[in-house]
């Protein structure tokens, strides 16, 4: 028998497809847009917050038959302020310019709606491991959309993956500028990445019918 039975399976690869926090329960849409611009930030937020809501999930479901239920929100709050507070001290004390371009976005965790609707839905009804893996597969699946939305908007607003220039220098003129093609400045627009969520969100429905609503 392999370590994840089918069922537990399910908890990680269901939200990187047909229930994604993103594109099918439409939470963590503000990240989305505010720190895609750039593939690295786009990348360590998706990190940080899998530590955040894997962590946290195990902490919750471990303390969820002492939780009182009408303090049970405050409890959340205090449990991933406090990992949030972890997270941020690691990104200055090891990626500290990384830290400064994220700044308040990494704060911002604490109010994701991924994290405490997992909180609520999930890790106060299961156990630890179970909370465990909803938490890293719903911060997977939250983490995809951000790595797919700054992919396309730093190759295709600035020319570069990672800081990288990939598409050559537009300054002297080689690789793809040397043909006339010009950065679409747009694509580091914020507007421009709810753009491409959306192209996402209908990519997705036209593979998956199951997942157009009825109206």
């Amino acid at each position: 028998m392999g370590l994840l039975s089918k069922k537990d399976a399910k908890l990680i690869t269901d939200p990187l497809a047909d229930n994604n926090p993103i594109t099918i329960q439409v939470l963590g849409i503000c990240s989305a847009l505010a720190i895609t611009a750039e593939l690295k930030a786009s990348i360590v937020m998706a990190i940080s917050v899998m530590a955040v809501l894997g962590i946290g999930n195990v902490v919750i479901s471990l303390m969820r038959n002492i939780i009182p239920s009408k303090i049970r929100i405050i409890v959340q709050l205090v449990v991933v302020a406090a990992l949030v507070i972890i997270v941020d001290q690691v990104l200055k004390a090891y990626a500290y310019e990384l830290s400064k371009t994220l700044s308040v976005f990494v704060g911002l965790i604490i109010t994701n709606c991924i994290i405490m609707g997992r909180f609520e839905a999930f890790a106060l009804g299961n156990g630890p491991w179970k909370s465990f893996l909803d938490g890293i597969g719903n911060a997977a699946g939250y983490g995809l959309i951000l790595v797919i939305v700054g992919f396309f908007r730093e190759l295709l607003g600035s020319g570069t993956l990672l800081g990288f220039k990939v598409l050559g220098d537009p300054i002297e003129k080689t690789g793809l500028y040397a043909i006339g093609y010009e950065n679409n400045g747009f694509m580091l627009l914020s507007p421009m990445a709810l753009i491409v969520v959306g192209i996402i969100i209908w990519v997705q429905r036209t593979r998956n019918k199951a997942l157009i609503e009825d109206h």
